[in-house]
């Protein structure tokens, strides 16, 4: 594995570049960073991808920053981060704020995405109560410290008795949040506030896309990602059963089998892997 940092777009952002083969951009969720992917990282590496999984701007070890900031903002981060590598095209992962990201990207650089992956996230923005609230904790994280953050989120972000059952991952996901900075956590609240809107574009997605929902996910239940693949004109969906919000940390071996099988039907490489059918739920069409 390669981690690495390269300036781009007035930053230093940092990421983990791995394999040969078809990119694939990992977008983390907040308020995480790239070490949430470690369970996909090396089996995709393994069937012949190359993976490039970077902390967003004020997350992990990338720079934080005073100025506001916005999705567009973020996307053009990424963007310049593969221009930087040399990449003219990716298939883009994106979970919960990285699926925002997603749409931002389908969006206003559409010909960059070659194929889309929606984890756990939404196409509709915030309304005016959710934007007020994320507001506030953005107030609440400059005052008093990312652990308002980390305490609100850790309710969230797991299914029912997780964090009984495995004590582990709930403290290292509790410890990722609480090490980013103040700054990096309020200005993504503000940013995921004032995001558009992405209903209206979901009919005019065509590149091949797979969304996947967790059954017990309290922060973005999976209707949805039903919603998101009943629209778009070439989406997959599996809902994965049993799993909350971090789903691809809670249930690796159903979402990597979600994830893979996709990608090998889409954007295939020469590696020949063991079968990867997926069978996630009654809900799983295409996948």
């Amino acid at each position: 594995m390669v981690s690495a940092s390269a300036f781009v777009n007035g930053i230093m952002l940092a990421y983990d570049d791995v394999g040969s083969g078809p990119a694939v951009l990992l977008i983390h969720g907040f308020p995480l960073n790239r070490q949430m992917w470690r369970p996909q990282v090396a089996i995709l590496m393994a069937a012949g991808y190359r993976v490039v999984a970077p902390d967003l701007r004020g997350f992990g070890d990338s720079d934080a920053m005073d100025a506001p900031c916005t999705m567009d903002l973020l996307a053009d981060d990424l963007i310049e981060l593969l221009d930087h590598l040399g990449i003219t095209q990716a298939a883009v992962v994106g979970m919960s704020m990285g699926g925002y990201l997603l749409f931002n990207l389908l969006e206003r650089y559409p010909q960059r995405v070659q194929a889309a992956v929606f984890s756990v996230t939404r196409a509709v923005a915030d309304d005016a109560e959710g934007r007020a609230a994320r507001r506030r904790l953005a107030d609440d994280v400059v005052k008093f410290g990312p652990q308002v953050v980390a305490d609100r989120f850790q309710q969230l972000l797991f299914a029912p008795d997780v964090e009984t059952e495995r004590p582990r991952l709930a403290e290292e996901v509790y410890g990722w949040m609480v090490a980013t900075s103040s700054p990096g956590l309020a200005a993504g609240l503000l940013a995921m506030g004032q995001r558009r809107d992405a209903t209206a574009l979901l009919p005019l997605i065509t590149a091949p896309s797979l969304a996947i929902g967790a059954e017990q996910d309290l922060a973005c239940p999976p209707e949805h990602l039903r919603a998101i693949a009943a629209v778009m004109p070439d989406c997959r969906l599996c809902i994965i059963p049993g799993a909350g919000h971090l789903v691809n940390l809670e249930q690796p071996g159903d979402f990597n089998r979600a994830l893979l099988t996709f990608l090998r039907e889409v954007l295939p490489t020469p590696l020949n892997l063991p079968d990867l059918a997926c069978d996630c739920s009654s809900d799983h069409t295409g996948v």
